[in-house]
């Protein structure tokens, strides 16, 4: 009798890592992804503002030249 509840023991202790790091991958895959597409999204609001300060400033380049 104290074989099988040692047996039964071992077997809800594997059962139990290898549920959690299952868990605990797929949560930490998920932030991940989460966290890459928020920076990929400022990283393109960021280029796009330079773009807009860089066109700005040449036409304020333009319009000091021509005077």
């Amino acid at each position: 009798m104290a074989l099988s509840s040692m047996t039964w023991g071992y077997a809800r202790i594997i059962a139990g890592t290898l549920l959690g790091g299952t868990l605990g991958f797929y949560v930490m895959h998920r932030v991940e992804v989460s966290y890459k597409m928020k920076m990929e999204e400022a990283l393109r609001q960021y280029e796009k503002d330079m773009k807009k300060r860089e066109e700005a400033e040449n036409l304020g380049q333009f319009g000091e030249d021509s005077v």
